[in-house]
């Protein structure tokens, strides 16, 4: 008898029905994963089903090798019999066995994101285009959406084949379509595919030759999918396609966690799930093993405003645990602080860096938190991603402001003589190279040689477009090694570089995702800068680039304790930590701008606030600042409205270090009892915000002169009460309560 022992009673129901389609709603740390194996090694064997007969596809190579290793461990079976893969695996291997069927031979290859761009690119020279007329990561972007909804050239005449997932006349006229039939046919004849087309392929595979698919329907008797939510169009229609005949199809997902719209994930494929099979079976997992009871009933309050989800409610047998803490500071630097100081104060208590992580909305924010940590010699590592002085935009312009104040440096001049791309390709660097050995030069003073002294260098042969290059390229940094000489502000000189050099104008011309976040690290360097000028004595470029090189972490031998873990929301997902700070909890940060537009991504950024929540399994830190420095400017967005969907009785709404008349009147100065040297001492560092308000947040309010509102803030007692009001035309203001016409509706 397969032992179940160690499974609750909903997650014994959901291993022991195994005929028939279910969905199983499983939320956050409800052991998903644990009733997932279990359920595999139950049908291999208790129902004695082969190996081979079961499909579990998932997302990632890592969580389809756990899978496996778990699996194999409980039916002592070789992992290599087992079919947990990933989606993209899956049909790459029935493709080696089956491509023929569509025109390709077996040894098909499969590009990459470089290679396709290669293709995109020999299509916009074949029309004449540059890429300054259109990006290639915009057109493969298209082709990218049309392959998350499962559409292959051709389809619309395929008989049988479901509806079309487009509408192709609308598509038909757009100026990227015939983009896409090019690449497609590019691809072929190459016989090739890219990642997209791997699935849609299949789907093409199956509706033109129905004999192929009934065979794998046969074979995969019983069809598993994990992280359900995240799945795409094309992964659906996969899916159904091979569950159309025996029906065996279990999904695990949790709609509360989809936070992957931007990727192709389609958030309907779970919410409609009962209408592709109106027979199915749903079941949910609703006991929390993660966190304590304040976080899990917290989390459960902000994501209950969702309106596009299935309805869990969960709960938790674990201890009530510490309220959150909700921690208001004056501005981002004073956010790094705290954090930084909260951080030593945990792990002079006993608890290990490695228990801690800070998350935050965009990568753009971790510098300044970055900043804090090393400052306290606090090891961190970045997580899914890469520190924000080793970013390849953030080291370019570093490269420059290095070279203007050391002309001898020439790994930074080797950086970025051709970047962004001024013709002077890698001949011409070594012909450079070896002039300066030849003259015992510098590459900086070598290149200025050359184009100061023509005749000297006539043997080195380059073109006039070269020379004309390297002459701009000496001049734009001569003229800011003058003004370094002359005591000019750092960020005055990074911004001549910036806009001069081209650097900027590159990037946004290219207007894709990527683009714009390097955009936006190199407007957070800009930031540094200037937060570097208000502190230092006596500010200097080289200064400046002391204060990012030398860095503690690097020779930091306390490796022990680990490290703090950064990392983006989204990065999180799957991840727990006994102690976990979201930063950054401000309006058009998070929830995003972008978000602003559509309900849709309002419900999204409030999934990524529940996922951010539920990763925390001891203590919560949810942090927002007053003001922040935002694309050089400073911005004062009042606190997210996810904050204010928690309960009160969850949280300590904290203000750190903040005297008693800071205000939301930007026309109002905030004192500020913060010192640098000052350390956590037995006393509390922050005061809890008490909140009696005569207009409580929520409040639906009227004012005389600026009509309907909602209360979002409030603070203060008597004549000291303020509120700040966001009004339907998207304008907030504070006002003090005494003084102004407002009333409840």
């Amino acid at each position: 008898m397969f032992d179940l022992s160690k499974l609750n009673e909903s997650q014994k129901k959901a291993v022991e029905q195994t005929e028939g389609p279910m969905m199983l709603l499983a939320g956050a740390g409800s052991g998903k994963t644990r009733t997932l194996v279990s359920k595999i090694a139950y049908l291999l064997e208790e129902k004695k089903v082969s190996g081979h007969q079961v499909l579990a596809m998932t997302f990632s190579n890592k969580a389809a090798k756990e899978m496996r290793s778990r699996v194999a461990s409980q039916v002592q079976q070789r992992e290599g019999t087992l079919q947990i893969t990933t989606f993209h695996s899956f049909c790459s291997t029935l493709l080696r066995r089956e491509a023929t069927y569509i025109g390709l031979s077996r040894n098909f290859t499969i590009y990459d994101t470089g290679e396709s761009t290669a293709i995109v690119k020999a299509l916009l020279r074949k029309r004449g285009l540059s890429r300054q007329d259109h990006n290639p990561v915009e057109i493969l972007h298209y082709i990218d959406n049309l392959n998350n909804a499962g559409y292959y050239q051709g389809q619309e005449g395929v008989i049988g084949s479901s509806n079309l997932p487009i509408n192709l006349e609308e598509e038909r006229a757009d100026f990227f379509w015939e983009f896409f039939l090019e690449y497609e046919q590019e691809l072929h004849k190459a016989n090739a595919l890219d990642f997209g087309r791997l699935i849609t392929a299949v789907i093409q595979l199956f509706e033109m030759h129905p004999n192929i698919l009934e065979n794998y329907q046969n074979r995969y008797r019983y069809i598993l999918v994990d992280e359900y939510q995240d799945t795409n169009k094309a992964q659906f229609k996969l899916l159904n396609l091979l569950a159309q005949k025996s029906q065996n199809i279990c999904v695990v997902g949790d709609e509360d966690q989809s936070i992957y719209s931007w990727r192709g994930a389609n958030i309907y494929n779970i919410l409609d799930f009962e209408k592709q099979y109106d027979n199915a079976q749903v079941l949910k997992l609703e006991q929390n093993y993660r966190s304590s009871k304040n976080i899990i009933e917290a989390a459960g309050h902000v994501i209950a405003r969702n309106q596009m989800r299935k309805g869990k409610k969960m709960w938790t047998d674990n201890q009530s645990g510490e309220a959150i803490d909700i921690v208001e500071v004056k501005d981002d630097r004073k956010e790094g602080s705290f954090l930084a100081q909260t951080i030593s104060k945990i792990q002079q208590e006993g608890d290990d860096f490695n228990d801690i992580a800070v998350f935050y909305r965009t990568n753009a924010q971790s510098r300044i938190l970055e900043d804090a940590l090393r400052e306290k010699n606090i090891p961190y590592r970045i997580i899914g991603g890469i520190r924000f002085y080793e970013r390849k935009e953030v080291k370019d312009l570093l490269s420059y402001l290095r070279l203007v104040t050391n002309f001898k440096d020439n790994l930074a001049f080797s950086r970025i003589i051709n970047v962004p791309s001024r013709g002077i390709g890698v001949t011409t660097l070594r012909k450079i190279e070896q002039a300066a050995i030849n003259e015992n030069l510098s590459l900086w003073e070598t290149t200025v040689d050359i184009v100061e002294n023509v005749e000297k260098y006539k043997h080195i042969k380059m073109s006039a477009k070269v020379k004309s290059s390297l002459a701009q390229f000496v001049t734009l940094i001569s003229e800011n090694q003058l003004l370094d000489e002359h005591s000019e502000s750092p960020a005055v000189i990074y911004d001549k570089i910036l806009k001069e050099s081209g650097y900027y104008d590159t990037l946004k011309s290219k207007k894709d995702y990527e683009s714009i976040a390097r955009i936006e690290h190199l407007d957070e360097l800009g930031n540094a800068l200037s937060q570097y000028q208000d502190s230092a004595a006596k500010p200097s470029l080289q200064g400046f680039l002391e204060t990012i090189s030398l860095d503690p972490h690097a020779d930091s031998d306390d490796e022990d304790n680990g490290e703090v873990s950064l990392m983006t929301i989204h990065g999180a997902k799957g991840l727990e930590f006994p102690y976990v700070f979201i930063t950054g909890t401000e309006e058009t940060i998070f929830p995003s701008v972008r978000s602003f537009d559509t309900v849709e991504g309002i419900e999204e950024e409030r999934r990524l606030f529940y996922v951010a929540m539920t990763r925390a399994m001891k203590k919560l830190y949810i942090m927002w600042a007053q003001s922040r420095m935002l694309f050089g400017q400073i911005n004062s967005n009042g606190a997210s409205r996810f904050i204010y969907e928690i309960p009160e009785e969850y949280y300590q709404w904290k203000k750190w270090q903040i005297s008693h008349s800071s205000s939301w009147d930007s026309e109002q100065d905030c004192e500020d009892d913060y010192s640098q040297e000052s350390p956590w001492d037995d006393e509390v560092v922050y005061e809890v915000q008490v909140k009696r308000a005569t207009y409580p947040v929520g409040s639906e309010i009227k004012h005389s002169l600026y009509g309907q509102g909602k209360v979002v803030y409030a603070d203060g007692e008597g004549k000291s009460e303020k509120v700040k009001i966001l009004f339907t035309s998207g304008e907030q203001k504070t006002f003090l309560v005494h003084l102004s016409p407002l009333t409840i509706i």
